[in-house]
């Protein structure tokens, strides 16, 4: 039986670590995108007995593209089977406050237990993980452990849990004086909701996921947008709703597909908001964090546009550069686009109106490119690239992007910090070039990325109106003002975001 052990010290004191841990969300926030994904969170917290079902992927780049695979083939064709294997582990021991086991009931190993023990240190907390595993038979020789090298391959899940958790502690110690708060949230099982919920509960907060089929639990209420139903009594006990729901913008730009994409963001969001408006006269201080997105300002918003003269008498709202040859970053004072996903985040920020009238205080993320490996635009990528045929989206095209922990850490810190309301741009500090992105994933990757994605790739998928639309949208989009109110980025640069969910 192999031994690894990994040690971590946190600022934070060994109490606050160990409530972490025992809050839900906890495994949620710590599993690395890269290696699986949780497909059912403890059933007890640390308790002995507790059971959580995983899946787990390959190792090293296998697992990656695996991931990245299972990821985009399960966004088109729902329980599709995935290149995971399933890995069922049991709380086997608990010292509350200072320790806890687990092991692997059934799993791709012989043998799994990991031991995680905290203790104090200064004023912080030095947390151990000691973690003793056997490969199965067929692989428990010398050879075959070289070819996987299984302690790497645990160094870099390790060393990603560290960063996450640091983070997420230094996000919840920030606001350690505001009262928890009781959240719904509209499209929870997305790939932001699913961690945004599990940031909220990790961080001592109570969420009610919002569903369209009858509640199995009480953590759960049940509304039907398209029918127009929200018992408003459901959200009397919510100090605030985020509304991420929304039929998905990635597929062809067919009318058909054009008329959900618009109407499903129009009703859900004009339903979350009046049910707020109708709750307001209660006196109870509310928030609504309602997605939206860079579409906002229109594909091409720095290019000469005769269309824009209605908003902007002087042309684009980017008329004049930085200095550097770059574009002006756009910020939130800048006037929309006239494309349709500008038509379309109008009408959903517009959808919002009835809760900020009412006296809700109301704050409109514009999202930029979501990247993690478990969808969006990054999954579509990685497989190409690992076979040695990635390559740039374009060339000098601006992409404004957002690490999947930032947006999820931007939608917690707009419902804590109440000065943030209104439009606000959640993208990176430092927006590439398409040929940058491309350079950049191929370094971190070690692959190459020169071939050029040819122009008909993104129009056969998302038909010629949704390529310019999405894939070779051109916008330089301003982080200025969330910075305003003190947010402190994750990832400020695309390298560093890059080799944290990729575990490279």
């Amino acid at each position: 039986m192999a031994v690894f052990e990994y040690h971590s010290h946190l600022p934070q004191s060994r109490t606050e670590v160990f409530d972490w841990f025992s809050r839900p969300g906890a495994i949620v926030r710590l599993w690395p995108p890269f290696g699986g994904r949780v497909r059912r969170p403890p059933s007890d917290g640390l308790n002995p007995g507790s059971q959580t079902l995983l899946s787990v992927g390959l190792p090293g780049r296998a697992g990656l593209a695996g991931t990245a695979l299972s990821a985009v083939v399960g966004s088109r064709i729902p329980g599709s089977p995935r290149a995971e294997a399933p890995w069922r582990a049991r709380h086997t021991q608990l010292d509350p406050g200072r320790s806890f086991t687990d092991v692997m009931e059934s799993g791709p190993l012989a043998s799994w237990r990991h031991h995680h023990s905290f203790s104090d240190e200064g004023p912080g907390c030095q947390m151990r993980d000691t973690v003793e595993y056997s490969l199965p038979a067929p692989l428990d020789n010398r050879c075959a452990a070289r070819a996987l090298n299984v302690p790497a391959e645990l160094s870099r899940i390790f060393d990603y849990r560290t960063a996450q958790l640091k983070d997420d502690l230094a996000l919840h110690h920030a606001f350690r004086d505001v009262a928890p708060l009781t959240v719904a949230v509209t499209g929870a099982t997305g790939l932001i909701g699913t961690q945004l919920c599990a940031l909220l509960e990790s961080g001592g907060h109570r969420v009610l996921r919002m569903v369209r089929h009858r509640p199995h639990h009480d953590g759960e209420i049940q509304w039907d947008p398209a029918a127009g139903t929200l018992n408003p009594e459901d959200l009397a006990g919510c100090d605030a709703v985020v509304h991420l729901a929304g039929h998905p913008i990635g597929g062809r730009f067919t009318e058909e597909n054009k008329r959900k994409i618009l109407e499903s963001r129009r009703t859900g969001t004009d339903l979350v908001a009046r049910t707020l408006a109708e709750l307001a006269s209660d006196g109870r201080t509310r928030t609504l964090v309602s997605a939206s997105a860079i579409g906002y300002y229109g594909a091409h918003p720095h290019d000469p546009n005769p269309s824009r003269d209605a908003h902007d008498p002087q042309g684009g709202p980017n008329s004049q550069g930085s200095g550097d040859g770059l574009p002006r970053p756009l910020t939130e004072q800048d006037s929309p686009g006239d494309d349709f996903l500008a038509q379309v985040t109008r009408v959903w920020e517009e959808a919002c109106r009835p809760a900020s009238d009412a006296g809700v205080r109301v704050v409109n993320v514009r999202t930029g490119l979501v990247l993690t490996p478990a969808g969006g635009l990054l999954a579509q990528f990685l497989p190409l690239y690992l076979a040695g045929v990635g390559g740039p989206l374009g060339d000098r095209e601006q992409q404004s992007w957002i690490g999947i922990d930032d947006i999820v850490s931007i939608y917690a810190f707009a419902l804590l910090n109440d000065r943030v309301e209104g439009p606000v741009n959640a993208v990176a500090p430092e927006p590439v070039s398409a040929r940058q992105f491309a350079t950049t994933l191929g370094r971190v990757l070690h692959r190459p990325s020169l071939v050029p994605v040819p122009s008909l790739g993104p129009a056969l998928l998302l038909g010629p109106e949704g390529a310019r639309e999405i894939a070779q949208a051109d916008q330089r989009v301003s982080s200025a003002h969330l910075e305003s109110f003190g947010y402190q980025f994750r990832h400020r640069d695309l390298e560093s975001q890059l080799r944290h969910v990729l575990g490279r």
